[in-house]
């Protein structure tokens, strides 16, 4: 299985498992994932949820020839099914970034409660360079936490970070020692057993009401041009180059 689930001490785990393919992520794993947040929502016994990934790698995002095999077919495919449970998730999410965040690794963050990131994590948001536009709502929540200059950076030139810069952003809480993050982040999700869970559902609706609305307008929004942009030719041109092992050419683009 490349998603394993598991329930303990009232943390349900989704932990990324693919590591022969740097954890890329196919439809049916976006499914599983969906899946698995919904269930966590409806366990009574299920206090917070965690999702991690593997030693070095957290995930290099889609996996492009899936992708290209089985592209989303609008809201309801997989990868948009996975995007609105986490997003409308009313459970605390926690999620431990055990290294490498690319793409979706890296927007997925955006809608977690406590993020905790690997010294060894290297993040980045290279939907630009692929011919493709950003996703999850990221074009709307990277400019709010680092206005709008430093989100071009990270948007449009698709600039990497490291786990330091990640806390900088306001993306997550702490860096940690490779070693360390993930039983951290357990640590952190195992203290909502402490807590009342109606006082912490009720309170993270309310932290996330005020643009809960225009978020979901916003992923909306991008689906749609994330669709037409799969189509092009400068995105044709960003998956041959990719397969095969070459520098992309735009410059016959205008």
């Amino acid at each position: 299985m490349s998603i394993k689930t598991a329930i303990v001490d009232g943390v349900a785990t989704i932990e990324i498992a693919r590591p022969e393919k740097k954890n890329a992520l196919t439809q049916a794993m976006y499914q599983a994932m969906a899946d698995a947040i919904n269930d966590a929502q409806l366990d009574s016994k299920v206090r917070a949820i965690l999702i991690t990934g593997q030693p070095g790698i957290f995930t290099s995002g889609n996996d492009i020839e899936d992708f290209m095999q089985r592209p989303p077919q609008g809201l309801d495919s997989p990868v948009f099914q996975f995007m609105k449970s986490l997003e409308a998730c009313e459970k605390p999410v926690i999620a431990a970034v055990t290294g490498a965040a690319v793409g979706i690794g890296t927007t997925l963050l955006l809608h977690c409660d406590l993020v905790y990131v690997s010294d060894e994590a290297r993040l980045a948001m290279p939907f630009v360079s692929l011919g493709l536009v950003p996703e999850y709502a990221s074009s709307l929540l990277v400019p709010q936490l680092l206005g709008h200059v430093k989100a071009a950076e990270k948007l449009l030139l698709g600039d990497p970070f490291n786990g330091a810069e990640a806390v900088e952003m306001g993306i997550a809480n702490a860096v940690l020692p490779a070693s360390e993050v993930l039983a951290h982040a357990r640590r952190m999700a195992e203290r909502f057993n402490a807590l009342p869970p109606g006082a912490v559902r009720d309170s993270k609706r309310l932290m996330k009401a005020g643009q809960r609305a225009l978020v979901k307008q916003t992923m909306a929004t991008e689906g749609e041009v994330f669709g037409q942009r799969l189509r092009s030719p400068e995105a044709a041109e960003a998956f041959q180059a990719f397969f095969q092992k070459r520098k992309p050419d735009f410059s016959k683009f205008s």
